[in-house]
């Protein structure tokens, strides 16, 4: 070691740092079933990730025979290698996680933030939006918005839709077993809200306003596989409520009904996510289809990936708001996103009721959220100190209870990746 480098403090030595092993474990109750991906090096140093709620780990496994041996301090070379092995949906999360683990690795390695790999922060806190469990009592409903607006959030989100109507007589028209269908796509359903159906909505969400207040932002989600023309229907119905948003209302692939709907109603429209990917999103981003952008870091491509989509979204008008439901671990990379990234508005949290949630990695506020809000955190990588082992232990999923287990196995899968002759 020269004389410089006695008084200087280095987390690692970058160049030579190389990715020995990716292990997954799976917890569940996170509040949903989640896998968390650990990205171990040769000089110690360890960085998680996690893949999107409900999506299986095999997509981050399978990626393990391309990562060993690199340097994850290269994460964009290593991003154009594997993002040919996400999608949409569930299938982005894979790569998605694993970009988070290599820009985890590479804040520590470098001794800096993981939002300073990104261009650096907009803001010192990031502000989080509540979801919280429907219930077709609108009173009920409201009071479970304002316990988590008395908790100090600014932003809450709620469900209105077809759930809350199928039991109101004259509600729907719809054809038989059309209530336990959730595989085909909203305007193949035959399901259509009536004038009766529309009015109970509006009565609905002019309840929970009541109790709630009308100077808090409140989105709107899961309307129900539902055709374009109910879907505008509502949407001016639900204009009175200045609701921060109505999502989802159709698949996002059908990009002329989206430009429809939100040229049809005076509420803002919001989609997301399920793509993967800015090459995803600019079919809606370049038609204006949307006044909200809405994609999920661990299905969209992880941190950077998405700070080039809401950029994107940026330079066409649009803002971008980012769906979760994860641990800490993923509400890290997202904290860091949000703070490098102009045009976000909020973050997504579905863990207000999970009492241990904050307790799942060490070294971070607990609570981590207050008032509404993360701290953007100022040491490397994520921001966490490490995973809480022994609370990770109490929560594996039954159905693959081991921590972190062993993957050498994956080692050997090889294919020829290559996508051009």
């Amino acid at each position: 070691m020269s004389i410089t480098e006695e008084h200087v403090s280095t987390a690692s030595r970058p160049s030579a740092l190389r990715i020995t092993d990716l292990r997954v474990a799976n917890l569940d109750g996170v509040p949903f079933r989640s896998s968390i991906i650990r990205i171990e090096t040769n000089q110690g140093l360890v960085g998680y990730g996690e893949v999107r709620d409900q999506a299986s780990a095999t997509y981050a496994l399978m990626l393990k025979s391309r990562l060993v041996g690199e340097n994850p301090c290269d994460v964009d070379k290593i991003f154009r290698k594997i993002k040919q092995f996400g999608h949409h949906g569930r299938q982005g999360g894979g790569v998605s996680g694993v970009e988070m683990a290599l820009m985890d690795l590479a804040g520590k390695a470098y001794g800096v933030p993981a939002y300073a790999l990104v261009g650096g922060r907009f803001r010192d806190t990031v502000r989080c939006y509540a979801d919280t469990p429907s219930t077709t009592d609108p009173h009920e409903m409201g009071k479970r918005l304002l316990a988590r607006r008395e908790l100090g959030f600014t932003m809450l989100k709620m469900d209105v839709g077809v759930s809350l109507l199928w039991d109101v007589p004259d509600a729907l028209i719809a054809p038989p077993g059309a209530r336990d269908e959730t595989a085909v796509m909203h305007p193949f359903t035959g399901i259509q809200v009536t004038p009766k159906g529309v009015e109970h909505l509006a009565e609905y969400v002019a309840t929970v306003r009541s109790i709630v207040g009308n100077d808090i932002a409140i989105a709107a989600d899961h309307f129900g596989h539902i055709a374009l023309d109910s879907c505008i229907r509502i949407g001016r119905a639900l204009e009175p409520f200045t609701l921060a948003w109505i999502e989802d209302l159709i698949p996002w692939q059908y990009t002329e009904q989206w430009r429809e709907l939100t040229s049809s109603v005076a509420v803002p429209t919001c989609t997301g996510e399920d793509i993967y990917l800015l090459e995803g999103f600019k079919p809606l981003l370049d038609a204006g289809a949307v006044r909200v952008i809405h994609p999920d870091p661990a299905t969209s491509g992880g941190i950077a990936e998405t700070k080039r989509i809401g950029d994107y979204a940026q330079d066409r008008g649009i803002a971008m708001a980012l769906h979760l439901a994860a641990s800490p671990i993923a509400t890290m990379a997202c904290v860091h996103l949000a703070a490098a990234t102009e045009n976000f508005l909020a973050l997504e949290h579905h863990a207000v009721d999970v009492p241990f949630w904050s307790e799942l990695v060490t070294d971070l506020p607990r609570p981590l959220i207050e008032d509404g809000f993360i701290t953007v955190p100022d040491v490397p990588g994520l921001g966490f100190g490490d995973i809480n082992e022994e609370l990770f232990q109490r929560l594996l999923d039954p159905r693959d209870p081991v921590f972190f287990a062993e993957s050498a196995h994956w080692d050997a899968e090889r294919s020829h990746d290559r996508l051009w002759s």
